[in-house]
């Protein structure tokens, strides 16, 4: 069932989903730029995404944006943040047997 959260703890929440959030960002720059180290142990998001990520699969992403006033601020980061990734072209990435 739902459960209440206090002010402090989705403070917390929030805060460490904006720093998972940051770190993926980072992890995306890093990989269309083809930079040799790739960030991927910044968060647990991006660890767990790695193989997705810089793997030979496919990626997508799905952003949800609320349309009423109290939640502007946060709609118009999840639209920066898509438009944002949505310019990296992920490549596959030869896997080479031995």
């Amino acid at each position: 069932g739902c459960h209440m959260m206090s002010d402090g703890s989705l403070l917390k929440e929030t805060k460490n989903i904006n720093k998972s959030l940051m770190c993926l960002s980072n992890v995306i720059e890093k990989l269309q730029a083809k930079e040799s180290h790739i960030p991927y142990r910044d968060s647990k998001l991006t660890m767990l995404l790695q193989n997705s990520l810089g793997g030979d699969s496919k990626t997508l992403a799905i952003v949800c944006c609320n349309p009423l006033p109290e939640h502007f601020n946060e709609s118009m980061s999840s639209i920066r943040f898509a438009s944002k990734v949505s310019r990296v072209e992920l490549k596959a990435m030869a896997k080479i047997c031995i």
